[in-house]
């Protein structure tokens, strides 16, 4: 038959009623689909998988919190300090997937949890529950039954230290949606991406803070970090897309000389290949060597930035740590910057810049040092060459570090 001839029929989503995790999935949760969460335990799965039922069984749909992993007196301890919707949602505390399949049969929820998929164990499938052919054997037939009486499923799944078992990597193939929560347990920030999503974008990307009452959104978070960020020397604010949603996040380096052979590269919030990268065109064309120092680059938050486009602030931040001067313009005020590096020292156009370049200026930040655009835009400071934007970024202060 050919596709023009398909009927397809338009699909209400359901909200779970939390805004970023919905612009995460795209619109919200589409019936009969299986989405897999994953994360570091403690991360905050279990909690925003209860808040989005919470949310839902007020809106009058069905729901079921199925738990393997705690009693249903534990899930009530929980629930309690998320608020009296979460306290509606049916539970099942149970680990056998013949009694979980039996109870969606008789249940026939919207939209249904299960906390998590290791714990499952079948009949038929060979191995100790969380063992990969437990895990897949149970999600296949959660996927069959979801798709068949148009149950939505939520797949709770832990990342191991190899992430193979119970994890992304062993089911991603067969989910519809595979949302990721990162950031460290120690810090209040979490951010959830989505890894594979068939109902929507893959670019979208959602900032919660982990707060005494459970995961609260972040609905700006430039905000959030902006006004962390500092005008020492080794800081420099980074104009980032995640998404269709610009961020302001914070850079700090610090370069330390030491006598260790070979020196330390620690990096957290970036790869550690990208910062081998940006140190060595730094070197070669930046005129700043740093064979004989330790190096230690963060994002600050906690936040995770993956794009090209955080090569230039990475330069300039080990630059200003370097030499001792903070990154700000004319008017002593604090400037973004952003771009890729290329191998040869130029500076490459990233996506987005008017809207990076829009972000910086709402909070107040200087003129924005960024690469040529195919526009003018105003409040951006274009630059075709690494060593061009270095010297702009210093040139707003007349700091230098002590001798």
């Amino acid at each position: 038959m050919p596709l023009r001839d398909v009927t397809a029929p338009a699909v209400a989503r359901l909200e779970t009623g939390i805004g970023e995790l919905d612009r995460v999935l795209g619109g919200g949760i589409v019936p009969g689909s299986l989405v897999l969460l994953g994360g570091s335990p403690g991360i905050g799965k279990s909690t925003v998988a209860a808040m989005a039922l919470g949310n839902l069984a007020a809106a009058g749909r069905g729901t079921l919190y199925v738990s393997g992993e705690e009693s249903a007196a534990q899930v009530r301890l929980r629930a309690e300090r998320l608020g009296e919707r979460a306290l509606d949602v049916p539970v099942l505390a149970e680990t056998g997937l013949g009694a979980v399949l039996a109870a969606l049969e008789a249940e026939r929820p919207e939209v249904c949890v299960i906390d998590s998929v290791q714990t499952l164990q079948a009949e038929d499938a060979s191995g100790a529950p969380g063992s990969v052919a437990q895990v897949r054997g149970a999600a296949a037939a959660l996927m069959e039954i979801g798709k068949r009486l148009g149950v939505a499923v939520i797949v709770v799944g832990h990342v191991t230290k190899d992430g193979s078992l119970a994890g992304p990597r062993a089911l991603e193939h067969l989910v519809d949606c595979v949302l990721m929560f990162e950031g460290e347990r120690e810090r209040s920030y979490r951010t959830l991406r989505a890894l594979k999503n068939r109902f929507g974008a893959t670019s979208e990307v959602a900032v919660f803070e982990m707060r005494s009452g459970g995961l609260t959104e972040v609905v700006d978070p430039s905000a959030r970090f902006v006004g962390e960020a500092t005008a020492a020397p080794g800081s420099c604010v980074l104009c980032a897309m995640e998404g269709t949603r610009p961020l302001l996040v914070e850079v700090q380096a610090l370069v330390a000389p030491t006598e260790i052979v070979p020196p330390r590269r620690i990096a957290t919030g970036i790869d550690r290949n990208r910062l081998s990268l940006v140190l060595a065109v730094l070197a070669r064309h930046g005129g700043i060597g740093l064979a004989g120092a330790d190096v230690f680059v963060n994002v600050a938050g906690g936040v995770r930035v993956d794009e090209p486009g955080a090569d230039l602030a990475v330069a300039v931040a080990l630059a200003s740590a370097h030499r001792g001067e903070p990154v700000l313009d004319g008017s002593a005020r604090p400037r973004a910057c952003f771009g890729e590096l290329g191998l040869t020292g130029e500076l490459r156009y990233v996506a987005h810049p008017e809207r990076r370049v829009a972000e910086a200026l709402k909070f107040g930040l200087g003129s924005v040092i960024g690469p040529p655009a195919s526009e003018p835009i105003e409040g951006l400071a274009d630059h075709s060459t690494l060593d061009s934007a270095l010297r702009a970024a210093s040139a707003g202060t007349k700091i230098r570090r002590a001798a």
